[in-house]
This record gives structure tokens, sequence and C-alpha cells, in this order.
């Protein structure tokens, strides 16, 4: 690859780190696309160990590009995203994924295409994954920052995507009694 097109790659790249989530941190600061997309990875890797006859690599691949097409569009939380949100999105990355050289154009349209169809035990991890990062990035930041209708979508963030595999539907078990324990404290409060 050239100076000129690794460079023009870790420019959009940048983006992530400018546009921010929807999730606040801990710190009350506004949570960036890239830092959920490395935390992501971090868990990805933390949890091979649960999955032996996944290809970790390509999960953790996944996780580092899956949001790449936000450093077009910025993130525009689940709750929210229609449709058409998606196809805009959707077109822009693979306008982008037609730039690059090979093999990097057809390795990560390879991945994409294997993340959209979700049908891989790795696709199904890393959304699984992706969707409890959230859980737990809400968890642990202050419930004031939750929009009213996050009282009921946290504790059951990700259920159905985890329901693949004992250990992922344990862990949102977990992730989801933390919410609650959370919700519990903030109405005793009142």
């Amino acid at each position: 690859m050239t100076p000129e097109k690794l460079t023009e790659i870790l420019y959009l790249a940048e983006n992530l780190k400018k546009n921010t989530r929807h999730s606040w941190l801990s710190n009350g600061r506004r949570e960036s696309v890239a830092e959920h997309s490395w935390r992501l990875s971090l868990f990805a890797y933390f949890v091979k160990d649960e999955f032996p006859n996944v290809d970790m690599d390509k999960v953790i691949m996944m996780c580092i590009f899956h949001d790449l097409g936000e450093a077009f569009t910025g993130d525009i939380p689940s709750f929210y995203k229609t449709n058409n949100d998606e196809e805009i999105e959707k077109h822009k990355l693979c306008e982008w994924l037609n730039t690059l050289p090979q093999p990097y154009k057809d390795e990560l349209t390879s991945l994409y295409k294997e993340m959209d169809e979700l049908k891989t035990e790795e696709a199904k991890l890393w959304k699984a994954m992706d969707k409890l990062e959230a859980s737990i990035q809400h968890n642990e930041a202050e419930i004031r920052t939750w929009l009213p209708l996050e009282y009921e979508l946290n504790p059951v963030y990700g259920e159905k995507e985890c329901v693949f595999n004992e250990y992922m539907k344990s862990l949102q078990e977990y992730t989801k009694q933390l919410s609650l324990d959370k919700i519990a404290k903030e109405s005793k409060k009142d």
C-alpha cells in the first residue's frame, strides 16, 4: 500500500475518534466510536478461551471494522437508526471499499458480507459482544445519561443476539442484572 493511501485511510479512521456515540463514560464524557471499537476488540480477546473453535482473529477484525461506516455518517443510536440510514452507511462504505487496493478490498468486502449475514459463529459472537459492550458501557455511566426508553432497553439489550451460546447468555444475564440493580438503586433515591 502506498504511503498516500495508508495516510488517507488513517485520516478517515480519525473520524471514529471524533464521532461520539450515544453512550457516556463513567467520567461524564461521551464515548467515541473508536473507544467502543477498541474495547469491543479487547472484549473479544478476553473471551477467546470460551470459544476455542472460533477464529478469534477474525472476530477481532470484525470488532475493529464494524463501525467504520460511521466515519462517513456519524453514529446514530440503534433505536433511532432507520433502514434508510443503514442503506446510506452501507453505500458509503461500499464506495470506500472499492477504492482500496487488493487484497484489502476483497478481504474487507468478504468480512462485511459475513457480518451482514450473521451465519458464522464468528459473526454471531461479534454481534452479541457489540450489543453487550454497549449495555455494559451504559451500566458504567451515570444513570442520568440514560434516556427514558433505556430503562427498559438496557436490561434486555443483546438478549436475542446472545441465545446462540450458553456463555454469552450467562454474560447477558449478568449484564441485565447489573442494569436492573442500577435502576433499582436510582428508584430508591426518588
